[in-house]
């Protein structure tokens, strides 16, 4: 395949992960494809996960923090009888059952699991105990402890009980959530044990699995596309995830204060904007940047250099 030259685009790019990859080697691939040497993702997925995987081209890399702590959405399917020591189909079975759960006990424990509770991370994880990365420790078979942490599910229903063995999920979360301590709690709580056998994420903030783009397709499309036309194909506006920030309009000669790194002033109108706040800083139909406004100044906080005067 013969790569686009000189790619000079910025926005994001919403791919659908396949398995068997993980998400920083999605992105280096990406990265190939079109040529780029900057791109990050927000949010990461196991390698066994698949589906919404946003991953931010040049500049967007800079609105990356704004999307990471945004809810998502996920469909499981969990594997009744049989718990792992990873709590997915790639680890070892430590702990089995006979018990297979009725669907209408299913549906009367899920109420427990809704709102701010307590979850312990799997112990095959990336945190970090003491400095080093929870699933280095688990697979030399250290001793250590996972402390459980309060996290967010804004819903979670049953889909289907597929059969004997198998059901199907779906749960909203806050960040910082893992599907696969859910799919071992909800086992536990049904008196049985049981483990996450496919994972898919189906929403990402405002991103959602219907508008992202195949690996394969992506590829293709790229291999055969003009120069030039990939960004029309694929990429979102770099601000696309910035509107839950407020925007603020200043003019031609504020603008290049403000991205060569100088605080500008900025009186309001009939907006009310906290001190402190972060704002969406724009020139015309350009975004600039984000900045935090204090007392009628626009102090930059990161400066979309490509938009420089």
């Amino acid at each position: 395949m013969s790569k686009q030259n000189n790619f000079n685009y910025h926005g994001w790019l919403i791919l659908n992960k396949p398995i068997n990859i993980s998400s920083a080697g999605a992105v280096n691939i990406i990265k190939k494809i079109f040529n780029v040497k900057k791109a990050g993702h927000a949010g990461t997925l196991d390698p066994l996960a698949t589906g919404v995987l946003p991953v931010a081209i040049n500049t967007a890399t800079k609105t990356i923090p704004y999307l990471v702590n945004s809810d998502k959405t996920y469909r499981f399917i969990v594997k009744w009888g049989s718990q792992t020591d990873t709590d997915d189909a790639e680890g070892k079975i430590i702990n089995e059952s006979d018990n297979r759960p009725l669907e209408k006990n299913i549906k009367k424990i899920l109420k427990f699991f809704i709102g701010n509770i307590e979850q312990k991370p799997p112990r095959f994880s990336a945190l970090k105990i003491n400095g080093k990365r929870a699933y280095k420790l688990a697979r030399n078979n250290d001793e250590f402890e996972i402390s459980s942490r309060v996290v967010k599910v804004l819903d979670l229903k049953l889909l289907k009980c597929i059969d004997y063995d198998f059901a199907e999920f779906e749960v909203t979360c806050e960040k910082g959530f893992y599907i696969r301590s859910l799919a071992r709690d909800i086992s536990l709580k049904l008196g049985t044990f049981g483990h996450v056998c496919s994972l898919k994420r189906t929403k990402v903030g405002q991103f959602d699995i219907k508008d992202s783009f195949p690996l394969e397709t992506i590829e293709k499309l790229v291999h055969c596309s003009p120069a030039g036309m990939m960004a029309e194909d694929f990429l979102l506006p770099l601000d696309c995830v910035l509107d839950d920030i407020p925007a603020l309009h200043i003019s031609d000669e504020k603008a290049k204060m403000f991205c060569h790194g100088q605080a500008v002033n900025k009186k309001l109108s009939n907006d009310y904007i906290p001190n402190g706040s972060d704002v969406l800083v724009k020139n015309r139909d350009r975004s600039l940047g984000i900045a935090v406004f204090f007392e009628e100044s626009l102090k930059p906080k990161r400066v979309f250099s490509n938009f420089i005067y």
